[in-house]
Order: structure tokens, then C-alpha cells, then sequence
């Protein structure tokens, strides 16, 4: 079970107001491998089990070498992010270039970035290697138009939240989804939800 530390508070007498967030949580994912199995129904249990606003991407949103404004906008707009690792993650170049910006936004704190670990051993997505050692080779054969300190920007952003305590779905996702509301990663999004301020 995972635990969390409670935020700490500046003894400053000076208190910046900051408005709330418009979605509990931000979902990652590659929208081939996950989109209409596993991410939509763990969608329907945060939203619908959990109450949790969250915020799942359109196709229309995946397009382009760059992040949609109103993605970031999403973004930026959430508490925290669950960020689903699959086979094919890191074969695309668009989920890379969201995970940089979801680590960017949220400053690659565990509290605030949840990563699944879907069919994918979490030490592959720390180093870069199996499917995303694979994954990475073919981008730097097809670097047409790729800046290295991009490239270096997923890896970062793989690396941090590699090492990061998600929860590792191994085999059969739907006994994952149905232990899901009973299960700890039930309880952190609750907890993280108390500690953010909304009660559920």
C-alpha cells in the first residue's frame, strides 16, 4: 500500500491564493494499445466509482509534433496524473512528448504522478531497455527532424517516473479493475484527493 507524507506549509505570515484545479486527474495513454480496453475502463471507475473529474483525451487531440493548447491546458488544469505505461508507449513520439510536459508541469513528484505499469516490467521504462530500448532505436533511425535535447527530454521523463511506485498490471487487467475499487491504488487516489482538499 502506498503511503503518503502530509504536504508541508511555509510559516511564512505571506499566503499566495491559487484557484482550484478544473479535473482531479489527467490520464496518459496510447490510445491504440489502451484506449477502448483497459484506460476506458479504468476511466468509467475513476469517474463514475471514484467521482473524480478526469480529464481522457480524443484522437483529435493526437495530432502533430507538438502538444494541442488544449491538452496542456488539461494538463496543467489537474491535481495529479496517471500515466499508463503499455507495450507500445514509448513507440510514440507524441505520448513522449506528454509524459516531458506531464513531468514539466507536475515536477515529477510522486504524489502527483501515478504510473501503471501495463504488461511492461518497470525497470525497461527506467533504463530504456526491452520494447523501449526497441522503441528508442527506432526513433534516433528516423531522427529527421528530432532535436537530441528532446529525445533526452523523454528519457528523463521515462527515468523519472520509472522509478516511481506505481502499480505493475501484470495479467488478467480486469481482476486489476475490479480489485481497483477495494484495492490500494483506490485508496491513494482517495488519499491524494484529502490530502489535495476534496472530500469524496
Amino acid at each position: 500500500m502506498r503511503n503518503f507524507s502530509k504536504p508541508m506549509f511555509s510559516s511564512s505570515s505571506s499566503f499566495s491564493w491559487k484557484p482550484p484545479k478544473k479535473y482531479d486527474v489527467f490520464l496518459s495513454f496510447r490510445g491504440e494499445d489502451t484506449r477502448h480496453t483497459f484506460t476506458g475502463h479504468l476511466y468509467d471507475a475513476l469517474s463514475e466509482n471514484l467521482l473524480l473529474y478526469t480529464f481522457k483525451d480524443e484522437d483529435k487531440l493526437e495530432k502533430g509534433k507538438s502538444i494541442a493548447p488544449e491538452l496542456l491546458k488539461a494538463m496543467r488544469d489537474s491535481r495529479f496524473s496517471v500515466v499508463i505505461l503499455s507495450q507500445g508507449y514509448a513507440s510514440s513520439s507524441w505520448c513522449l512528448r506528454e509524459l516531458a510536459k506531464i513531468v514539466e508541469c507536475m515536477g515529477g513528484s510522486s504524489g502527483h504522478i501515478l504510473p501503471i505499469f501495463y504488461h511492461v516490467d518497470p525497470s525497461h521504462v527506467r533504463k530504456q531497455s526491452g520494447s523501449y530500448g526497441d522503441a528508442f532505436k527506432k526513433h534516433e533511425q528516423n531522427s529527421s527532424g528530432l532535436n537530441p535535447q528532446e529525445v533526452k527530454s523523454w528519457r528523463d521523463a521515462l527515468t523519472t517516473v520509472g522509478n516511481l511506485a506505481g502499480w505493475h498490471v501484470k495479467d488478467n487487467e480486469y481482476a486489476f479493475l475490479f480489485l481497483f475499487n477495494y484495492s490500494s491504488l483506490s485508496f491513494a487516489l482517495m488519499n491524494i484527493s484529502d490530502l489535495l482538499g476534496k472530500s469524496l
